[in-house]
């Protein structure tokens, strides 16, 4: 495939634009779903508090009582029940009265305020109560956090912890989410190698493995990881079971612009090759494709073209199959030095974003992990635009943008 017979980036993501799909809803238990993407409203089942309850240690009263008082002229109210969490009291309060309560139990009948300990004095069950308070004070009301009926969390949020307690106070121990994407990720290459101390010559460690895998999770997906040497039928074979039990497929390796690349044959052999060669760098030599209804990227066996192959075909894919809508989020900074570019391709600058001003990390190669590491953020230049100069303006999608 020769420059001229590759798409455009945004050609090739309205290709795969065509092949994206929500996945179905499941079930599961509250304590498994956080992180997951709730696939219904929540409708709260009751009140919370369900009840007046106290907000703290001290005496449920009548504020009435306290007006006027202070600490050098406290008011003299008489003890006549006690109640601890998870317990009420049958009593009523009446003037001058007071009970004991703790955090959380019910407020007595009568009683509309309740006085902190370190305000009152006690002796026997005769209290003083050197304050003044207001009717309600230190009372949480029933409904005050929800109310019965009203909806807490709408469909499409992504679950997190303090949703997850609301869910629970809402009166549901189960909850309806879209399923989780399981992605079956295949390296490929005779060459690679599990971290080692000792690496033979032509060996190289499989770094890719580890970053397609929390790459894969850092869209909320399951990852399947597998790798395959540089066989076509072995790939095919992998590839064929790997469709049978994935929503979605990723490889790395063997998709070069040139005849031979044994994961592209592989994939067009079972399926569809729907993209090959992209006019982006790195990532020139990605493919995607779909067998049986399922999509399968791609992505160069190079870590940094990879990196930035996920980042912008496969990142968004996965999230929607989640139902989940996103976007790279890109800021306007300011050149810190002059960065070239080629009309006709779109580039992924690796960059350090400081305050107003971008630092590119000029390295060649696609291979360059060190880059990644040493960068916060990609500066992003369109295909119609030739270079940027030192001090001009310039858009940047930052890495933490990438989070959801």
């Amino acid at each position: 495939m020769f420059l001229s017979e590759l798409i455009s980036m945004k050609k090739a993501l309205n290709l795969i634009k065509n092949y994206s799909k929500s996945l179905r809803t499941e079930n599961i238990s509250l304590e498994t779903a956080f992180s997951r993407v709730l696939a219904a409203d929540i409708k709260s089942m009751h009140d919370s508090p369900p009840f007046d309850r106290s907000a703290m240690d001290g005496y449920a009263i009548k504020a009435e009582d306290t007006f006027g008082y202070s600490e050098t002229n406290p008011a003299d109210l008489i003890i006549i029940d006690q109640i601890g969490a998870g317990e009420e009291s049958s009593v009523e309060i009446n003037n001058s009265e007071a009970v004991k309560i703790a955090t959380g139990a019910p407020i007595p009948k009568g009683a509309n305020a309740v006085v902190m300990e370190e305000y009152t004095r006690c002796k026997g069950d005769k209290l003083e109560v050197a304050a003044t308070l207001t009717p309600g004070e230190n009372v949480s009301f029933k409904g005050e956090d929800i109310k019965k009926g009203e909806i807490v969390l709408k469909k499409g949020r992504i679950l997190r912890p303090q949703d997850l307690g609301i869910i629970a106070s809402a009166g549901y121990a189960e909850v309806e989410v879209f399923k989780k994407p399981v992605v079956t990720v295949i390296t490929t290459g005779n060459e690679l190698v599990k971290p080692t101390y000792d690496l033979q010559m032509a060996q190289i460690i499989n770094s890719n493995h580890y970053t397609l895998k929390s790459l894969v999770e850092s869209t909320l997906a399951t990852p399947k990881m597998v790798h395959c040497g540089d066989d076509q039928k072995l790939i095919s074979n992998k590839i064929k079971k790997a469709i049978n039990t994935s929503d979605a497929v990723i490889t790395t390796g063997g998709t070069a612009i040139s005849k031979g690349d044994v994961v592209v044959d592989a994939v067009n052999d079972l399926g569809q090759v729907i993209v090959h060669g992209v006019t982006i760098r790195p990532g020139k030599p990605f493919g995607f494709g779909v067998i049986n209804e399922t999509p399968v990227f791609m992505l160069s066996g190079y870590p940094v073209a990879a990196m930035v192959q996920y980042d912008v075909f496969v990142r968004s894919f996965i999230l929607k199959m989640q139902n989940i809508s996103w976007k790279p989020q890109k800021v306007k900074k300011i050149a810190a030095k002059k960065i070239p570019s080629t009309l006709g391709r779109t580039d992924f600058i690796r960059a350090k974003t400081e305050n107003k001003l971008v630092h590119p990390i000029m390295t060649k190669g696609s291979g360059v992990i060190r880059s990644m590491v040493d960068s916060n953020s990609y500066i992003f230049i369109e295909e119609n635009v030739e270079g940027i100069n030192q001090g001009a303006e310039c858009e940047v999608i930052l890495y933490d943008s990438f989070k959801v």
